[in-house]
């Protein structure tokens, strides 16, 4: 009978600190946050007046992926003003999804549940605040809790729906899309990965061949994780500009 060894499932979901409350994801987060800075920084100080290269052509595909991919497509040009937050949101969310297919870090930071969930409330209170300052707190709970166009005599149902909804649902529903997306292609990585390793180091050789199959399991999932990583953080950006835009200009 044989025996494959797997580590505890806990050993792929925490990390051991670097330094006292600083571990890999935290140094992910970090590396995001100054990859992101770094990249703007580098192509402000290009000359304008030249064509646009290298560093400063790759922010400007940036830019403009965002305004016309993300803002116009859910804001329109009112919401022109909102594509460095939305910019800046994309690219740190991708850059945080990326580690999980790179050697070392081998884990997306996004995996672990504070920083969608820290992300997911920044921009609650974001389009909250906006929707406040656009139309009043009394307006604004008007356009969230009574939606037009739906008879009075169903608001006694609709309005309690809406609330959890918006109010409450909507910032964990963000959070948690973007977390458990990433955690389980994160674990599908880890799993054909240990399967392989497991197989190839068999002592009946019989299995070693058989270990070519998880092997190019574990190779199309890490080229899937490619553009899953770029998914959800468009996905998360674009959901971040709909509920801005629908703070901003309630339905009439």
């Amino acid at each position: 009978m044989i025996a494959l060894d797997f580590p505890e499932i806990n050993s792929i979901l925490v990390w051991k600190d670097l330094f006292p409350s600083f571990n890999k994801i935290a140094l992910i987060a970090v590396l995001a946050a100054v990859i992101s800075i770094t990249i703007f920084l580098l192509a402000v100080r290009q000359d304008h007046k030249e064509a646009p290269k290298g560093i400063r052509n790759f922010a400007e595909v940036i830019v403009e992926f965002i305004e016309d991919g993300v803002v116009m497509q859910t804001m329109g040009k009112d919401g022109l003003a909102w594509t460095p937050f939305l910019m800046t949101m994309f690219l740190f969310i991708y850059l945080c999804n990326v580690p999980g297919i790179i050697p070392f870090f081998q884990m997306p930071a996004t995996a672990r549940m504070a920083v969608p969930l820290f992300l997911a409330l920044m921009v609650w209170v974001i389009y909250n605040v906006t929707g406040i300052k656009h139309q009043g707190i009394g307006g604004y709970l008007k356009s969230t809790l009574f939606p037009p166009g739906v008879p009075k005599a169903l608001y006694i149902l609709v309005t309690p729906i809406e609330f959890i909804s918006a109010i409450i649902v909507r910032p964990f529903s963000l959070a948690v899309r973007l977390f458990a997306n990433m955690m389980a292609g994160h674990i599908l990585l880890v799993t054909f990965a240990l399967l392989s390793e497991a197989l190839f180091q068999a002592k009946d050789k019989i299995l070693i061949p058989v270990g070519i199959l998880p092997f190019f399991m574990l190779v199309f999932l890490t080229s899937f994780e490619v553009l899953v990583a770029f998914l959800q953080a468009y996905i998360f950006a674009m959901l971040t500009a709909v509920y801005i835009g629908g703070a901003t200009h309630p339905e009439h």
